[in-house]
């Protein structure tokens, strides 16, 4: 080995070294950081128990305080944030048992996260910017579902919030029963047959493409392919993609499939045909071939039944529930969105479905 190749190879072992190194030591400082805020709000809440009049008394309380710590330590510490700090630890502290295991001094309680790092971390996974996101969500169900998704996928705080914009978890609890919705927020996204993957409808803000007419299929699939890692998160979980235009062959005849993945979860091919408009019957009969072919001639022996997936800007609900079979579970219609819709918009499209 050269000499410029054994430094070339030292580099970047010391390189991969340090960029770990670095990674943990911000893992660290985030986790300890919320531990803090965690314990700053279970103070304040206690002593807030204290006072007669409790409103007022938390006013003057968070305010006074404020103007302590920003005196001792600088910025961070205003009353809006210590107010924040207040509520992540009333809707924290239920679900987690640092307020048993520590004691109410707070440079002891850091010293024991130095010194008990990984038992910690497991409270508190995600970054103060992920919690306070979160805390703005209403709903304990919702909010807990976000807070699995983002520890289980390492949402950034970026993502997090596009995935709450686009309205995640209402479109997966719509093709779920009571108890499938109560297992989202207490699991996640569990994927276990083919309809858990689908959502109706899939939000493709993303590619930049008017909501109108004024593209063709080809050129929506071209904005897919070149936005491709943002698909994929649109999609979920567990998918690879194979390829495009996909070409299947019989009796000297040819077809073509827009776009073809696997489900890693499922182990099962994916196909995907866009269609602009309105869905017709043809469309999903189209499919059936489709998924017909992939199942008789691609699938191996240990994989599962290949799922089809239509995507229309516009369906009857009439027609995909006359067209398809009363058991069907591998083919499926869902509407797309190129622009994310309004709350008001998302809330009527949801009603309608």
């Amino acid at each position: 080995m050269s000499n410029d190749l054994q430094n070339k190879v030292i580099f970047q072992q010391v390189a991969e070294l340090l960029q770990n190194a670095r990674q943990q030591v911000l893992r660290t400082v985030n986790s300890t950081m919320t531990i803090t805020y965690f314990e700053i709000g279970r103070i304040i809440v206690e002593e807030e128990q204290n006072g007669k009049d409790r409103a007022e008394y938390g006013k003057q309380l968070l305010k006074g305080l404020s103007q302590q710590l920003t005196k001792e330590f600088g910025k961070g510490f205003s009353v809006e944030n210590l107010d924040r700090m207040r509520k992540f630890y009333k809707i924290y502290s239920i679900s987690s048992t640092l307020s048993t295991k520590l004691n109410n001094s707070v440079p002891q309680e850091l010293s024991m996260v130095a010194e008990q790092p990984l038992r910690f971390n497991k409270n508190f996974k995600l970054s103060w910017s992920h919690y306070t996101f979160l805390m703005r969500i209403d709903d304990d169900n919702e909010r807990r579902f976000y807070k699995i998704e983002s520890e289980k996928h390492n949402w950034s705080v970026r993502e997090l919030k596009r995935q709450y914009d686009t309205a995640l978890y209402t479109r997966l609890a719509l093709s779920r029963d009571k108890e499938g919705v109560l297992k989202l927020s207490e699991k996640g996204q569990i994927i276990e047959k083919p309809k858990d993957i689908i959502k109706d409808p899939y939000i493709l803000e993303f590619l930049g493409l008017p909501e109108l007419n004024q593209y063709s299929e080809s050129e929506l699939e071209e904005e897919i392919i070149n936005k491709l890692e943002h698909f994929l998160l649109e999609l979920g979980h567990g998918f690879t993609f194979v390829g495009r235009q996909q070409r299947i062959t019989f009796d000297d005849k040819h077809f073509r499939i827009d776009l073809v993945f696997y489900n890693r979860i499922l182990k099962c091919f994916v196909l995907i045909d866009l269609k602009i408009g309105e869905l017709k019957h043809q469309d999903l009969g189209q499919m059936q071939m489709y998924v017909n072919y992939y199942d008789r001639e691609m699938r191996l022996e240990d994989e599962n039944k290949t799922i089809g997936i239509v995507l229309c800007q516009n369906k009857s609900e009439a027609v995909v529930r006359y067209t398809l079979p009363e058991d069907n579970e591998q083919i499926f219609a869902s509407k797309y969105k190129t622009v994310l819709p309004s709350e008001s918009d998302l809330k009527r499209l949801i009603e309608n479905i």
